[in-house]
């Protein structure tokens, strides 16, 4: 029986852009662009959009 292709992991799901980021991604992120600086909160942070 073959493996269905939803479950097979190829290069391309390594490649995969994510849409969505961790809270530390998102501080470190905040932090380059200098919108977030050391002792700010770590809860409710701005939306934050990966970089391109």
């Amino acid at each position: 029986m073959s493996q269905h292709n939803s479950f097979k992991r190829g290069t391309a799901a390594a490649l995969k852009k994510r849409n969505v980021l961790k809270r530390f991604e998102r501080v470190e992120l905040l932090k380059k662009r200098k919108k977030w600086a050391e002792g700010d909160r770590v809860f409710s942070l701005p939306k934050t959009k990966p970089e391109a």
